[in-house]
């Protein structure tokens, strides 16, 4: 008896395992689900494309010479077949194999007024993929028509308008074009010689036969952008990534206009001590010339991979109109292939889930021997997201609040907006950093706050782009002696109300539309008289000389600093000379910027707290929610109006302006009582 019990419970364990294993996983795992068709069963290769790439665990980047790998990444991925078994997988990179360039025997062509050119025959028709041309005397700068034919009587285009240069003095060449694969023997090479002289027949012209072991596409991502708020001479752009820890190598930017010589840099924000801020992933020099009508360009910034969702492009304009960027393009590390044998049907592929550990198959022991330029390829469906979606790129764990804070305590609480739930970023405006300790201090009064008064644990990030506010320019008379009107004396006087006092060291930006002008400007503000001074005077705080003689370009803006002030009075002082008076159009003020990071609660009602002198910078666990808010995409927000309650307990005042007055008082009279008692003792003495 007890062994049938025994042998029915392993059978029942048995069956129940395998009606198991042959139920589909939980889709709630997985945010993806796209199907694979194979077209057949045997050893298959799949690219990873860009919606893989997106929605994939992101991938880490090693560099092995000049080449840089896309590694580590896709531990989500999951294949099944249409009985929902998995289905083994490796990620294979290329080889790496050097390539193989292959000699032709140049012919020249008859040459026009326009054009000239050569052919060259490579033996026998193969698989050709590039052109590299060398041996032309530098400088040099053409544009030229690219064909190929297997029999010299047919030709196929392959590039319309290509572009070859060497530009010694400007660090400029390319010699090389690529197309797509073909049959090919002979290329033909068309050089257009209407705006520019002929060059001699190259040295030599190699072509490169394909080779298809490569592993996912290289195709750039086209990325959204959007122009910034800057200080004059620089350009600043908010660069929007699709996925956060994608494997980009570099940026490459197309933009309008002619010549090009500027430098640039990509940063991002990073934790540091105790703060995010930003960082330098990598700087190059943009160069294009134009030399009539044909351009040799140079528009690539190499950068360490991103970890943020975002990244800040920098252009220095020097003394030229800002650039005009029309895309931004991201080149990507070489990625793997997905390698698998296929079942007899379709496949089925899942991903998108932090939770999944990278899988470990027995196909494992065929990857020394896995060619990839051996192997069909397999082809993508498009993807559909599972109706249980787990978010990729947010953590639901929210940490914990800290401590609580009499609200009372502070002189500003200002309420934040609610749901939903996530991570956000909290702007601080004018206000905080007039009103709070600032950035000196660290922001060390600045709390969030929920309804029981607990503190929202929050990072404190220092952007790169600052912080803009509009001002109003208007004429003004002030009583100081040195701006009084003189006879053969035009002085522009404007004044300008800052938004609060105590702001922290700003720049005041201006703009005219004047084109040829020299002008010396002076920013100060209004002094009473004191023991140097009977009458009012005026106390220049910056000038400088605004100066244009460019009658076919905008004049650029103009830039003084402005120290912390008390009040919120500003004068803005221009010498005319004898000329009209210049027309400003614009001034705003550039502040420093951060934003806070941190946790909304679900249904949870939050406060923005500041306005105190008895606290320390708040002491977090940075390690901890760096690792949740860093490198994920955050709901930005900004906090209601202010308003003031009161100056809080360490403000309080120690006697009323009426006690004080009377105790003033009794002090005066108690003074001149003594005083009249000692002259009249004199006075008997």
């Amino acid at each position: 008896m007890r062994a049938r019990i025994l042998t029915v419970a392993i059978l029942a364990t048995v069956l129940s395992t395998a009606l198991l294993a042959g139920q589909p996983p939980p889709q709630g795992r997985f945010a993806f689900e796209r199907t694979v068709t194979t077209a057949g069963a045997g050893p298959r290769k799949l690219p990873v494309d860009h919606p893989l790439l997106v929605g994939g665990s992101p991938f880490r980047v090693s560099q092995k010479g000049d080449r840089f790998i896309a590694e580590e990444g896709l531990a989500d991925l999951r294949l099944f077949d249409i009985q929902g078994q998995p289905v083994p997988y490796l990620l294979v990179h290329s080889r790496g194999r050097e390539p193989r360039w292959l000699t032709g025997r140049l012919v020249e062509v008859a040459s026009t007024k326009k054009t000239s050119g050569f052919e060259a025959d490579f033996g026998r028709a193969q698989q050709l993929d590039a052109v590299r041309i060398e041996g032309i005397p530098a400088p040099f700068l053409k544009r030229f028509l690219l064909e190929g034919s297997g029999d010299r009587t047919r030709w196929t285009s392959l590039a319309a308008d290509a572009t070859l240069f060497d530009l010694p003095a400007e660090k400029l060449r390319q010699t090389q074009v690529g197309f797509t694969p073909g049959e090919y023997r002979y290329v033909r090479v068309t050089w257009d010689d209407t705006n520019s002289a002929q060059v001699p027949l190259p040295r030599t012209v190699r072509a490169r036969p394909a080779v298809d072991d490569e592993g996912s596409i290289q195709m750039p991502l086209e990325l959204e952008f959007e122009r910034v708020a800057s200080e004059p001479g620089t350009s600043r752009f908010r660069v929007r990534l699709p996925a956060v820890g994608l494997p980009i190598v570099a940026l490459e930017l197309d933009v309008a206009g002619g010549h090009v010589f500027r430098t640039a840099a990509v940063t991002e924000s990073r934790l540091a001590g105790f703060e995010a801020a930003p960082v330098e992933l990598g700087r190059a020099s943009l160069s294009r010339i134009v030399q009539q009508g044909v351009a040799a360009s140079d528009l690539r910034i190499p950068i360490t991979p991103p970890a943020e969702s975002e990244v800040h492009l920098l252009i220095d304009d020097g003394s030229n109109p800002p650039l005009e960027v029309k895309r931004v393009l991201a080149r990507l590390a070489e990625l793997p292939s997905i390698y698998f044998e296929a079942p007899a049907g379709d496949v089925v592929a899942r991903y998108g889930s932090r939770m999944l550990q990278r899988p470990v198959y027995d196909l494992q022991a065929v990857r020394p021997s896995v060619d990839l330029a051996r192997v069909l390829p397999a082809s993508w469906g498009a993807p559909k997201a599972l109706l249980e979606t787990e978010a990729i790129s947010a953590d639901d764990r929210t940490p914990e609040p800290g401590g609580t804070v009499d609200p009372g305590g502070f002189r500003n609480v200002r309420p934040l907006p609610g749901d939903p739930a996530g991570l956000v970023s909290l702007q601080l405006d004018a206000a905080v950093l007039a009103h709070s300790r600032g950035p000196a201090a660290r922001f060390a009064d600045v709390r969030v706050l929920d309804a029981a008064d607990r503190q929202i644990p929050y990072l404190l990030e220092r952007r790169d782009e600052p912080l803009q506010v509009e001002l109003t320019l208007a004429p003004a008379d002030t009583g100081a002696a040195e701006l009084k009107r003189a006879p053969g004396r035009q002085l522009s006087v404007y004044k300008l109300s800052l938004p609060y006092p105590n702001l922290p060291p700003a720049t005041l930006v201006l703009e005219t539309t004047g084109r040829v002008f020299r002008r010396t400007v002076q920013l100060g503000i209004e002094r009473a008289p004191d023991r140097r001074h009977r009458d009012t005077w005026f106390q220049v705080l910056a000038s400088d000389t605004w100066r244009h003689a460019d009658q076919q370009s905008p004049a650029p803006a103009m830039s003084l600093p402005i120290a912390p002030l008390e009040g919120t009075d500003v004068w803005l002082v221009i010498d005319e000379g004898d000329n009209a008076p210049l027309p400003i159009t614009a001034a705003r003020l550039l502040l420093p910027s951060y934003r806070l990071r941190y946790h909304q609660p679900a249904g949870g009602t939050l406060r923005l707290a500041y306005g105190r002198d008895d606290l320390q910078p708040p002491e977090y666990d940075f390690t901890l929610l760096a690792q949740q808010v860093m490198g994920a995409p955050a709901r930005e927000l900004t906090p209601g109006s202010e308003s003031s309650q009161g100056a809080g307990p360490h403000r309080r005042e120690l006697l009323s302006p009426v006690t004080f007055w009377f105790l003033m008082g009794g002090a005066v009279i108690v003074l001149l009582g003594l005083i009249l008692k000692l002259v009249r003792q004199g006075t008997k003495a």
